[in-house]
């Protein structure tokens, strides 16, 4: 397992380019994109 440090715009491209890909290709992909950054996202807001 890696860890990326991304900026938001920088995770929303990827999102979208990945978009253009058969679902069925992406969608697990997409999700747990979606799933770790949730999770961030919540945390950092509770940190604050």
């Amino acid at each position: 397992m890696i860890e990326l440090r991304l900026e938001f715009d920088e995770v929303n491209r990827i999102i979208k380019a990945l978009s253009e890909r058969p679902f069925r290709e992406v969608y697990e992909l997409i999700g747990k994109i979606h799933l770790q950054s949730s999770n961030q996202l919540k945390k950092k807001e509770l940190d604050k």
